[in-house]
């Protein structure tokens, strides 16, 4: 399946996700957060990776390109991706010495902390998700006693288990986040980490970074 026709059936699925009928089935939005359909409107932009560049997005100085078996999950999971992040957005303190660590409690979907983006075969990258990302020190400290939520779900902690060889911090502090699928199909769902739809199979660090 090339590109267009992957982008084409993408917006077609994610079309149906936001009717009435689908989105009853989804979990409830709390006032005042954005819908997917907004959330991928506002990130649009960023499909061109010169954008995100130029508004202070970062790339991943590790130059991974994140799969599920990398922190322990099926492989089946499929992949991430890049991520790029916005230093200032996640409030970073200290670079991975050992873990990237930081004061962020960032949660708005519109303005992500991070964008992930799939290695193509050409060289260039595709949109295919965005990120919030808080680090849980940070985000107790400001008073709060249960996870950030998006839609009614709770993000996903993710801290390293110092009882295995795998990094399921993936170098990072122990942290919430959630990832939103608007930008790719994924049969897992739109909130889930991993997409089977997604692959690093194309990833290496000549194209990563130059891709548009």
């Amino acid at each position: 399946m090339n590109r267009k026709t992957r982008n084409a059936l993408a917006t077609a699925v994610f079309a149906a996700l936001v009717t009435p009928t689908a989105a009853a089935e989804q979990p409830a939005l709390a006032e005042g957060e954005p819908s997917l359909a907004a959330v991928r409107a506002a990130t649009e932009r960023f499909r061109d990776v010169k954008v995100a560049l130029a508004e202070g997005y970062i790339t991943d100085p590790g130059n991974v390109c994140e799969e599920a078996g990398m922190i322990g999950r099926p492989a089946s999971e499929g992949a991430m991706g890049i991520h790029y992040f916005r230093p200032d957005l996640l409030d970073i303190t200290a670079a991975p010495n050992p873990r990237v660590d930081g004061v962020g409690t960032h949660t708005d979907f519109t303005n992500p902390g991070v964008l992930i983006y799939e290695p193509q075969a050409d060289g260039t990258l595709e949109l295919v998700a965005v990120e919030n990302l808080v680090f849980k020190t940070a985000w107790e400290a400001a008073g709060n006693t249960e996870p950030p939520t998006y839609y009614g779900l709770p993000y996903d902690l993710m801290q390293d288990d110092l009882s295995t060889e795998l990094d399921e911090g993936h170098m990072f502090a122990p942290h919430y986040d959630r990832h939103v699928w608007v930008h790719r199909t994924n049969p897992n769902g739109v909130f889930a980490q991993f997409n089977p739809e997604a692959t690093c199979q194309y990833h290496s660090a000549v194209a990563h970074g130059h891709g548009g």
